[in-house]
C-alpha cells in the first residue's frame, strides 16, 4: 500500500537513536507485516479533547507510549516554570487499573523529577477524584492521572490538573499544548531524580475520605444507614481501594461487593464494556441484588469518575437510570438540604452541560439559584467555581454518569457521588418511599423529562472523515423540521452563533468554542450532535418533555417519549 510521504517523514523520525531499540524494531517489524497498522499510527499526533489525551497503547505518535506521554509532561514541565518562577514546584500523580499504568506513571514522575519538580506519587492505582482532591490538599501546582476512563483494554490515557484541581482550560490548555507541539522528542529528560519523588498513600487516603463524609452525608440516621441493602461494583477498577471504606466510615454496615468484579484488572474480563452508561455493565450486580433484596445498585467504571445507579421502580423491578435522572435526583436532593438549613442566600449555583437535561434549569428557577450550563467536560463546571468564586456551588453533573457534590473535589466523583445516592436512598426508604418514586414526584411537579443517546462508532482514518462530512452536512443543509415538529432555534457552538427561526434573529454564544450543534424543535425537543472529544464516536443526545399531572400516569408518560424519540431517530435516519 502506499504511505503518505508526511506519515514516512515521522516514522524515520521514531527510527533514529532518540528512541530506544526496543520501538524501532516494533516500527520495522510493522513496516514489512502491517503497513496500515504504521499508517494508523503515525497519521495523525494524539490530540488532548474533553477529558484530555486518550488512544490505543503502542508506538507512533498516534499512540499512547513513553514518548508521546514524556512529550506531554517535558512540555508541560516547561510550562510550570515558566507560570511559577522561582517556585519549588510540586506535582501529584495516579494512576488506575489498565494495562501500562503504573509503568507510564512513573515514566511521567521521572521527566518532571528530571525537570527539578518535587513529585507525589501514588504508591498503587487511585481513584482519579482522588487526584483532584490531592491537588489542593499538598498544594500542587498541577496534577496527572493515568487513564483511559471507561475506554477498551487496549487503551490509555494522561489527564492533566491544574492547581485549583480542576482539569486544564483555556488559557492553559492552549498555551501547554502549543509547547508541546514545538517540541523535539530528543528534548525530553528521562533520566530520574529519585530524590524529587515521594510516594503517598494512606494520609491522603484518610484526608479524601474524611472529606468526601463531610461533604456527602446529611443527618442520616443511623437505623436508616443500616437498613438500606445496598450492592456495589467496582467493574475492575480502582473505586474499590476508596468506595468501601467510605460507605463503612459513613456508617453504612449493608454492603454487598460483587465479587466477581472486586479484583483490578485491566482486561475487564466480566464486561463487554467497563461503563456503566451500558446496561450490560451492571448486569451482575444487579442479578444479585435481585438474589438478596437489595434495594440499591452501584457501579463505576475503572477509574471511578463516573457511577451508574439501578433502583426498584414502583412494581419493585430494578432499573437502571440514566445519567439525567440520578443528576436531577442528586441535585434536588442537595436543593432541598440547603433550602431545610437555610442556607440558600441567592449567592449559589448549580452546574450543568449543553447536552444535558433541560430540567436543571428548572429546578435552579424552583430554588432561586443560578445554573450555570457549560460544554460537556467536568473541566468546564470546574472552571466555574474557579471564575465565580462569590458564588457557592451546591452540585452539578452531566447526561454521561458523572456528578461533583461541593468543590471539594473538582472533577467529576463517582466517590462522593454513591456516597450521596446512598444517603437518598436511606433516608427515602426510612420515609416509606424511595429514590423512583421521589424521581417520579420531581416529574409531576417540573414535568417528565427524557433524555436519550446514540453513538456512532467510526474507527481509523476513513471514520474520522465520516464523522466530519456528518457534522459539515448537517451545518450546510440544516434541518428545518423533524418527526413533523419545526425547527425553531439552531445553536452551532464551533461558529458562536445561534438562529432564533420564530423571531428571525440571529444571536452570539458566549460558552468557548466547540464542534457542537443543537436543535431546538417547537414542542420543547432537543437534538444535539457532538463528535467525541476522547473517541472515534459521533453522539446525538435528544431530550423530550411532557407533563405529568400524577404518578400513576408516569408509565403511559414514559411510554409516550419513548415512542417520540424512537421516531425522532427514525426521522434522522441514524438507525
Amino acid at each position: 500500500m502506499h504511505i503518505d510521504q508526511a506519515i514516512l517523514n515521522k516514522v524515520n523520525e521514531w527510527l533514529t537513536p532518540t528512541f530506544d531499540e526496543a520501538t524501532q524494531k516494533e516500527i520495522i517489524e510493522m513496516m514489512t507485516s502491517a503497513p496500515k497498522d504504521l499508517e494508523e499510527s503515525f497519521y495523525k499526533n494524539l490530540e488532548f479533547g474533553t477529558g484530555g489525551m486518550r488512544g490505543i497503547m503502542g508506538v507512533g505518535t498516534n499512540r499512547i507510549n513513553k514518548y508521546t506521554l514524556g512529550k506531554n509532561t517535558q512540555g508541560l514541565s516547561d510550562y510550570l516554570h515558566k507560570s511559577f518562577p522561582n517556585e519549588q514546584l510540586k506535582v501529584a500523580i495516579a494512576y488506575d487499573c489498565r494495562h501500562n499504568s503504573d509503568t507510564l506513571a512513573k515514566v511521567v514522575a521521572d521527566v518532571f523529577s528530571a525537570n527539578g519538580i518535587h513529585v507525589y506519587l501514588f504508591s498503587d492505582m487511585r481513584p482519579t477524584p482522588e487526584l483532584s482532591f490531592a491537588v489542593r490538599y499538598l498544594k500542587c501546582h498541577a496534577g496527572i492521572v493515568l487513564t483511559a476512563s471507561h475506554n477498551p483494554p487496549e487503551y490509555n490515557g494522561y489527564k492533566v490538573y491544574w492547581q485549583d484541581g480542576g482539569q486544564l482550560v483555556p488559557p492553559e490548555d492552549g498555551a501547554i499544548i502549543k509547547l508541546i507541539e514545538e517540541l523535539k522528542y530528543s528534548a525530553i529528560k528521562f533520566e530520574a531524580n529519585e530524590n524529587l519523588i515521594e510516594y503517598i498513600d494512606k494520609e491522603v487516603d484518610e484526608a479524601f475520605a474524611k472529606s468526601t463524609i463531610e461533604n456527602a452525608s446529611f443527618n442520616t440516621p443511623a437505623t436508616a444507614k443500616a437498613n438500606l441493602k445496598i450492592v456495589y461494583t467496582s467493574l475492575h477498577g480502582t473505586s474499590i481501594k476508596a468506595i468501601p471504606n467510605v460507605l463503612e466510615k459513613a456508617g453504612y454496615t449493608n454492603v454487598q461487593i460483587v465479587p466477581e468484579q472486586a479484583e483490578p484488572n485491566g482486561d475487564f474480563p466480566t464486561v463487554k464494556s467497563p461503563n456503566p452508561e451500558e446496561p450490560e455493565a451492571l448486569s451482575m450486580a444487579i442479578a444479585l441484588a435481585e438474589k438478596t433484596g437489595a434495594d440499591i445498585v452501584v457501579g463505576t467504571d475503572p477509574d471511578s469518575d463516573r457511577l451508574g445507579v439501578a433502583v426498584r421502580d414502583l412494581d419493585g423491578n430494578i432499573k437502571l437510570l440514566n445519567g439525567n435522572q440520578t443528576m436531577v435526583i442528586m441535585t434536588a436532593f442537595l436543593l432541598e438540604q440547603w433550602k431545610r438549613n437555610n442556607k440558600l442566600t441567592g449567592k449559589e449555583f448549580i452546574g450543568s452541560t449543553i447536552v444535558s437535561t433541560p430540567m436543571m434549569l428548572e429546578l435552579a428557577v424552583a430554588y432561586d439559584v443560578e445554573c450555570k450550563v457549560g460544554l460537556t467536560g467536568f473541566k468546564w463546571i470546574a472552571k466555574f467555581i474557579k471564575d465565580f468564586p462569590e458564588l457557592q456551588f451546591i452540585g452539578g453533573g452531566e447526561e454521561s454518569f458523572g456528578y461533583m457534590v461541593g468543590d471539594a473535589v473538582r472533577d467529576k466523583d463517582a466517590v462522593a457521588a454513591i456516597l450521596l445516592v446512598s444517603e437518598i436512598a436511606a433516608q427515602a426508604k426510612a420515609s416509606g418511599s424511595s429514590i423512583y418514586q421521589e424521581l417520579m414526584n420531581l416529574y409531576v411537579d417540573f414535568g417528565f423529562y427524557k433524555e436519550s443517546l446514540i453513538s456512532i462508532t467510526k474507527k481509523g482514518i476513513e471514520g474520522a472523515n465520516e464523522i466530519k462530512q456528518m457534522m459539515v452536512e448537517l451545518r450546510e443543509n440544516p434541518l428545518t423540521e423533524i418527526n413533523g415538529e419545526r425547527v425553531v432555534c439552531i445553536e452551532d457552538y464551533q461558529s458562536s452563533k445561534g438562529k432564533d427561526f420564530m423571531n428571525d434573529e440571529e444571536f452570539e454564544i458566549t460558552i468557548p468554542k466547540s464542534n457542537v450543534l443543537i436543535y431546538y424543535l417547537e414542542d420543547g425537543t432537543k437534538i444535539c450532535a457532538r463528535p467525541s472529544g476522547t473517541e472515534p464516536k459521533i453522539k446525538f443526545y435528544f431530550s423530550v418533555n411532557a407533563p405529568l399531572s400524577n404518578v400513576d400516569e408516569a408509565k403511559e408518560v414514559e411510554s409516550d417519549l419513548d415512542n417520540k424519540i424512537a421516531n425522532i431517530i427514525a426521522a434522522m435516519k441514524l438507525n
